[in-house]
């Protein structure tokens, strides 16, 4: 270990395991390198997950992906597909996955405090067959990026629970923070009025998803 004015950083495996311990052997038994029933059926519920993907000089990037329940599509036993939507064109973790192919997946259904992990190795396709069944308000997605399963386990609740991120009495208030437009025109768009930021961001933004 080294430390300094900042503390006692963590070097060695030994260093950091004499803090956190071994794992438990029931973390290591739910480990699978291919889908069962109750990932299928954890897959049917999500409508929510962030990807993890990292290039070829280590820069990384973290993405959330949402869609209608069930949007991750299952192509066999070993291989998921996550379609990808018009956006702002930045697709970071895109080129990162051209670059890298290792990425990681966690997948969240709302009110549950478990989550489902997918570590593994990304390719991006074009008009695969299974498109029309990602299509969406009539719109097949841009491209997908199938994931072949490395390792699948269920990750504990802990960190729902402490962040009592389901518990609506410990959100903060609407106003706490600067609204979505707010934030565009303080960091994004300084030269465009608050006014024009907020239209675009109102009721019409959600019709323009697909």
């Amino acid at each position: 270990m080294t430390t300094d004015a900042h503390g006692t950083e963590i070097r060695t495996l030994a260093e950091l395991q004499g803090i956190t311990g071994q794992p438990i052997a029931p973390a290591l038994a739910k480990e699978r390198d291919h889908l069962v029933d109750v990932h299928r059926a954890w897959l049917a519920a999500s409508r929510f997950l962030l990807l993890a993907t990292s290039g070829r000089d280590g820069t990384c990037d973290v993405s959330p992906k949402g869609d209608p329940a069930g949007f991750v599509h299952v192509v066999d036993d070993r291989t998921v597909a996550i379609p990808e939507r018009p956006g702002n064109g930045r697709v970071d973790g895109w080129r990162n996955v051209l670059e890298n192919p290792h990425v990681g997946v966690i997948l969240l259904v709302p009110g549950r405090n478990d989550t489902l992990r997918i570590n593994g190795r990304a390719r991006l396709v074009r008009d695969a067959p299974y498109f029309d069944e990602l299509a969406v308000k009539g719109r097949r997605p841009l491209l997908a990026c199938e994931v072949a399963i490395d390792q699948i386990y269920f990750h504990c609740p802990k960190a729902f629970l402490r962040s009592e991120l389901w518990a609506t009495t410990s959100w903060p208030a609407p106003d706490a923070l600067p609204s979505t437009a707010q934030l565009a025109k303080r960091l994004a768009r300084p030269d465009e009025p608050l006014e024009r930021i907020e239209e675009y961001y109102g009721a019409g933004y959600a019709a323009r998803l697909y």
